[in-house]
């Protein structure tokens, strides 16, 4: 690599390119940078100024006036003035004498002469132009111009460095948010928070002005906004919204992401989709697809004219990714707690049937003895007396209560027809699936290794379902603070009854009260206080309906273990 020729440009480019690291803050850097080129090409002032990709303009980055800041955050045209003409076509200048270039537009009065050179990318697009000022004519020569093109070649590599470094450095801690933000969506079962949580998180992630979250229905042709995260506007879109008079519509209807520069303008008037606050500028529209199925819209306002750029997109697009699953997760959640309702409200009429069933039993045995012994009475009576009509209407209403209770027996019993064959793997999985959330909400980690084969059984699934739940909810209420329940599936082969399958259920709970092992299956019995001492009691009689039973394997400090005894059937 050859050296520079001119003894100025090495110590001036050693300094700037060690400034890369110097600080997190551009401006910082930049004004360190223009310090060494003012010095090093003895010149009296200067500028930074950098194009806007947003609205095209060059605006001053930062300036130094004589040695203070003075002229920042001005703006002009590409092509205006000298700085522009070097910003627009890209080519260094020498301006010996300021009063006699028409180009010049006067904005310090002790500038006499100028240069300036274009910050060029390596695809050489212009980021910026470094300008440096004279306090009287001829300051500069064409040596000044060449060395100011080698500093600011230096200094547009050290910048692209640092943004490169910032902008590496911003999307680590974006993916950092989306994976918060991902792992915190999953958890949001209730709708409204739900999405009130998406809209919170992509203003958050992204620093926009406003966000909101609209909902699509396919169905009816309508969007509806449900959450919104911004400065409170007058007027808020309501209710269902015809998806034709929506700007939010051309993200449904091209599944991708559309931008608009400014909502503000005549054009956007009639729309119904925008909130009516005069602050809001840019939008940007992204569709939340699951399936493809487009079952929302996420859309972010800035508060001034804004071009999102692809990074900007593609963090949306991941965010109403998450919300899109996160969604489709709460919709399963919902389904699934529609399940396990029917099937309390199954286990609660079963319950019923069974306790019923109980009474009515309890009462036959009483109620045929009555009947007998007043058969054996014989109470003759003659016609016109009274007691004959008694005896008569007792004799009737033993009737009567004896085929009540037959009913009831007859309907507490399961038909026969409803018991087919079933496996047993799919039986304990689909119970699982019931039960998940609230294994995971109480903290309880699942060890369940289903077996090579299928073992069939023939029974009732969902009296079979019902028990296994019944101890799988014990096993949970045994463990507060969380736990692990292990479901093992064993096979026997019992001689006097051919071979049956053993499916234990084990908690790490505290264990069962020694003075109630003996009796956990007796109707009424409960250790705990909002207990009903019912599910045990029906578990075994659904159990011994099917030819198997339920024990207690074993109890103690360490946790317990039920098992559930099934006959198996041949494939």
């Amino acid at each position: 690599m050859d050296l520079p020729s001119d003894s100025r440009a090495l110590p001036a480019l050693y300094k700037i390119a060690t400034l890369a690291g110097n600080s997190e803050v551009p401006r910082v850097i930049l004004r360190s940078i223009l310090k060494i080129i003012i010095d090093a090409v003895d010149g009296v002032s200067g500028d930074v100024s950098l194009v806007n990709p947003d609205s095209n303009q060059l605006e001053v980055e930062l300036a130094n006036s004589l040695g203070k800041p003075s002229d920042e955050d001005l703006s002009m045209r590409l092509g205006q003035g000298i700085t522009g003409w070097v910003a627009f076509h890209g080519r260094a200048q020498l301006v010996p004498d300021t009063s006699q270039d028409p180009r010049y537009v006067q904005l310090r009065e002790h500038v006499r002469c100028e240069i300036a050179a274009p910050m060029l990318t390596p695809n050489g697009q212009v980021m910026g132009v470094i300008n440096i000022d004279g306090d009287r004519v001829g300051a500069f020569d064409q040596g000044d111009l060449d060395l100011l093109v080698q500093l600011t070649a230096e200094a547009t590599n050290v910048m692209n460095r640092h943004w490169e470094l910032k902008n590496l450095k911003g999307k680590a801690r974006q993916l950092e948010s989306l994976i918060t933000i991902g792992q915190s969506l999953v958890t949001q079962l209730e709708p409204q928070e739900l999405f009130n949580s998406i809209a919170y998180d992509a203003r958050q992630i992204t620093g926009f002005r406003a966000c909101g979250l609209f909902l699509h229905d396919a169905e009816s042709g309508t969007v509806r906004l449900v959450a919104y995260d911004g400065p409170k506007p007058d007027i808020l879109p309501k209710g269902a919204l015809a998806i034709d008079a929506c700007l939010v519509s051309s993200a449904i209807h091209t599944r991708r992401a559309v931008e608009f520069a400014n909502v503000q303008s005549l054009e956007f008037v009639d729309v119904n989709d925008l909130p009516r606050e005069p602050g809001l500028r840019s939008m940007l529209a992204t569709p939340l697809v699951i399936e493809e199925e487009i079952i929302g819209v996420l859309v972010v306002f800035t508060d001034q004219i804004h071009r999102f750029n692809n990074d900007e997109k593609r963090l949306l697009s991941a965010l109403s990714s998450l919300g899109a699953v996160a969604l489709q997760n709460s919709r399963l959640y919902a389904r699934v707690f529609q399940s396990e309702a029917t099937l309390r409200k199954n286990e609660q009429l079963t319950t019923l049937g069974l306790l019923a069933a109980e009474i009515a039993h309890e009462i036959r045995n009483p109620l045929t003895v009555l009947k007998l012994l007043f058969g054996t009475l014989k109470l003759d009576y003659a016609g016109g007396d009274p007691r004959a009509t008694d005896a008569r209407v007792i004799t009737e209403k033993l009737n009567q209560l004896e085929a009540i209770v037959g009913r009831v027996l007859h309907f507490s019993k399961a038909p026969s027809d409803l018991h087919s064959r079933w496996s047993v793997t799919d039986i304990i999985s689909d119970t699982l699936v019931l039960i998940r959330l609230k294994l995971s909400q109480s903290k309880i980690k699942l060890k369940f290794q289903p077996p090579g084969g299928a073992p069939l059984v023939n029974g009732h699934k969902g009296q079979l379902q019902q028990v296994l739940l019944n101890l799988l909810i014990n096993a949970t209420q045994a463990m507060p603070e969380g736990g692990i329940i292990t479901i093992e599936l064993i096979r026997e082969d019992r001689s006097e009854g051919g071979e049956i399958i053993r499916i234990d259920v084990t908690d790490t709970g505290s264990g069962i009260p020694i003075e109630i092992r003996e009796s956990i299956f007796e109707s009424f019995l409960s250790g705990r206080p909002d207990g009903t001492g019912l599910g045990l009691a029906i578990a075994k009689r659904i159990l011994l309906s099917h030819h198997g039973d339920i024990v207690l394997h074993e109890s103690g400090e360490t946790g317990t273990t039920m098992s559930i005894i099934l006959p198996l059937v041949s494939p």
